[in-house]
């Protein structure tokens, strides 16, 4: 291992990791200490809340992978069966799902995002391993199971103690579990993040070795995830701890990515990465276009940012909110295949 902390650790430098990493979570603990001084914890979300987290960042966020993929025409052309069987399959399952019940697909459909939020931790870590060549078998461990129980035991104290005053997205979303999963799981939770930071301190001291965004993803993650669903139980207090750290960094590897790939792309997509500003702004518009159609049409929400409500009848529910979801299941499910070291290609900056 090497000596020092060096630039190539980072997965883009020092200054942007420790931004979208560390600072997307100082963000979240901000933005809850505010929240408790004026009372939002015992209450839903305010609407700046909403717009900045959930439609800013959290919607905003899954139409980033049309970067990675769909408004890449090389890369569609790559993987064409992949990204077209994807949201055909998604649609069609969706649409028998919502026929059985709406709670059915919406059940379904957390807990297909709860996976996709639990193992992006996981890959930012694996990426931090491969960026510092760590290669031994039992740090992996010590690693994996260290960041999947840091969401994976806050996720069962919430289902041990059902109904919450927050859900993932609507009502009864998430099934009762055992109390004994979440006494077995504690002592482990606890003990994986003890061993993990006597690991990290135990080889800088004996090997002069520090991999400094990796332990921060790790120590982020375990202090959002129990802050915002194990301490408090406060729909704003989730919302804020969970969305941050989950979308921002999201932002920054599609953007370094669509930088990457800007030489040999078209002039449409160069122009949609000339820079943060256009690129933000184009996934601000599309999550808009997606919220207005949801809350126009099924949630009757926050008329006054999307207009009157709309009527529309059960059957044709059953084919539009599968639709509308389609963003969120396609984005949930080429995760896991377009993030590989393998799938990256020739693109520099995750070598």
């Amino acid at each position: 291992m090497n000596s020092e902390v060096s630039n190539s650790k980072w997965l883009f430098s020092p200054a942007i990791d420790l931004s979208v990493f560390l600072g997307s979570a100082l963000a979240a603990i901000i933005l809850l200490i505010v929240g408790s001084s004026a009372g939002f914890l015992e209450e839903d979300s305010p609407d700046w809340t909403w717009i900045t987290a959930v439609l800013m960042i959290d919607v905003a966020h899954v139409w980033a992978t049309s970067f990675r993929v769909y408004f890449d025409i090389e890369e569609f052309k790559r993987r064409i069966w992949l990204y077209t069987l994807a949201p055909i399959s998604g649609y069609l399952i969706g649409v028998a799902l919502y026929s059985e019940s709406a709670l059915t697909f919406w059940r379904v459909l957390a807990y297909i995002a709860v996976f996709h939020f639990v193992r992006q931790q996981y890959g930012w870590v694996n990426l931090y391993r491969a960026k510092a060549k760590e290669n031994s078998s039992l740090t992996w461990w010590i690693d994996a199971v260290t960041i999947y129980l840091a969401s994976i035991y806050p996720l069962a104290f919430w289902m041990t103690r059902l109904p919450r005053n927050f859900e993932w997205f609507v009502q009864n979303d998430f099934i009762d579990i055992p109390n004994f999963i979440e006494q077995i799981l504690f002592p482990i939770y606890v003990l994986s993040l003890l061993t993990y930071f006597a690991k990290s301190v135990y080889l800088y001291f004996t090997e002069g070795f520090l991999n400094v965004g990796k332990d921060i993803v790790v120590a982020t993650t375990a202090i959002c995830w129990y802050v915002g669903i194990v301490y408090f139980n406060s729909d704003y207090a989730f919302t804020v701890t969970n969305v941050i750290i989950h979308g921002v960094p999201y932002f920054a590897i599609v953007y370094f990515y669509a930088k990457a790939r800007r030489e040999t792309a078209s002039s449409f997509y160069r122009f949609l990465s000339a820079n943060w500003l256009i690129f933000l702004a184009t996934l601000w518009f599309l999550a808009y276009i997606e919220e207005f159609f949801w809350h126009r049409g099924i949630w009757h929400e926050r008329l006054w940012l999307f207009g009157s409500e709309w009527e529309w009848s059960k059957n044709l529910k059953t084919l539009l909110v599968p639709l509308l979801a389609l963003p969120q299941f396609t984005h949930y499910v080429l995760d896991g295949f377009v993030w590989r070291r393998k799938a990256l290609g020739e693109i520099s900056f995750l070598k």
